[in-house]
């Protein structure tokens, strides 16, 4: 039996988890003081994701980048996938808050969204 010390971060409380595993399988998890813990600490050892944030460059707007995050966790082992896929995007303004940037990063399924607006640039800068 292997054994696993986690801290949940369901909520302020940070309960200290110890979650037992067999042959791949979680068989027990104390500590926790809600069924969130649980569950929680389940995913954690058999499945981790990890919600993505980070920016993509923006071609004509009012900022030179534009805030994305992935719209829920992708598994862990695929964070730099997405982050390589995500360095070479560059998208033209305007842009709005949930308008997905790249579909189905790095092969997960999930979706790359804006998490801010930004504006088409009104200002000639190249005089």
């Amino acid at each position: 039996m292997e054994k696993r010390k986690l801290i949940c971060i369901c909520c302020p409380m940070g309960c200290r988890l110890q979650v037992s595993t067999e042959e791949g399988k979680v068989v027990s998890v104390t500590g926790n003081t809600c069924p969130r813990g649980a569950a929680y600490a389940e995913k954690e050892v058999m499945n981790p994701t990890r919600i993505v944030t980070t920016t993509v460059r923006i071609v004509g707007g009012s900022e030179p980048v534009v805030s994305v995050k992935t719209a829920q966790g992708i598994p862990k082992e695929k964070i730099f996938a997405c982050v390589r896929e995500l360095e070479s995007v560059e998208i033209e303004a305007s842009v709005t808050i949930g308008d997905v940037i790249f579909p189905n990063i790095a092969g997960t399924g999930v979706d790359v969204l804006a998490t801010k607006n930004v504006q088409k640039c009104t200002k000639n800068v190249h005089k």
